[in-house]
């Protein structure tokens, strides 16, 4: 399926945010990469005027990580945070290190590597694979290209 094809994706790209003012989180990177056909939402950082788009649309509640905020959109299918996991980068500097594919911007995969390493989580594990996977054939040249990357 082509990127901007994902029901989620379709959903994040219908909100009409400022793409200078958020970053795709969690495992959505994996979708841009090809590493995963589906994820159970769409994680998103946002400040500015993404962030007050979002404000207008859902009042926030506290993080689950307890770590900032996050306003629920698309009956869950997006969450917007104001701040990503606890030790990570602050939004600011994930934002402006997004790596954009087909206009859209992502967390670096090895960003996601490093999150996903130290929390350790169950559901987590087979991400960290297909990372691992995917970086090492990128240093050797066997990378497989997704269709989806210009």
């Amino acid at each position: 399926m082509e990127l901007t094809e994902h029901p989620l994706i379709r959903k994040l790209l219908a909100l009409g945010l400022p793409a200078a003012d958020y970053v795709i989180a969690g495992s959505g990177p994996l979708l841009a990469h090809g590493l995963r056909d589906t994820v159970g939402d769409l994680d998103i950082v946002a400040r500015g005027a993404a962030w007050r788009m979002v404000l207008g649309r859902a009042d926030p509640v506290p993080a689950p990580s307890g770590h900032g905020r996050v306003v629920m959109l698309c009956g869950g299918g997006i969450e917007v945070f104001d701040r990503w996991l606890p030790g990570t980068r602050d939004p600011d500097e994930m934002i402006n290190g997004a790596e954009w594919v087909r206009g859209i911007p992502f967390c670096p995969l090895r960003e996601v590597l490093m999150w996903k390493e130290r929390y350790d989580r169950e559901k987590d594990r087979e991400d960290v694979r297909l990372i691992r996977e995917h970086l090492r054939n990128a240093r050797t040249g066997r990378a497989e290209v997704s269709p989806d990357m210009p």
